[in-house]
């Protein structure tokens, strides 16, 4: 089991939209991934929810079968898509593979 974890910051305005806007149409637009190849077990976006503790707006948790798998998500249409719109508003990406 391979398991991957994407953070990001985003920028404060964007693509004509503020931070929070962004947010919301980057969760919505990753959200349409989930189980779009075969190995894919777990895929969870979430945005910082005010009351609790973040330093980044917008995290992706997500669980492969192995490196195959994560390789065909990353090659899909659907994900390659959204390689522009989320280069264009974050200003900062973390992200950590790794098998368990």
């Amino acid at each position: 089991m391979l398991k991957h974890i994407v953070m990001w910051k985003l920028k404060d305005h964007a693509e004509g939209a503020d931070r929070a806007a962004n947010a919301v149409e980057m969760k919505r637009r990753l959200d349409e991934c989930a189980h779009i190849v075969p190995g894919m077990h777990a895929f969870e976006v979430t945005i910082a929810q005010p009351g609790l503790e973040a330093t980044y707006d917008v995290v992706l948790y997500s669980e492969f079968e192995d490196k195959v798998a994560l390789d065909a998500y990353a090659q899909h249409p659907l994900h390659k898509a959204l390689v522009p719109f989320i280069g264009a508003i974050r200003a900062e990406r973390q992200c950590m593979d790794y098998v368990v």
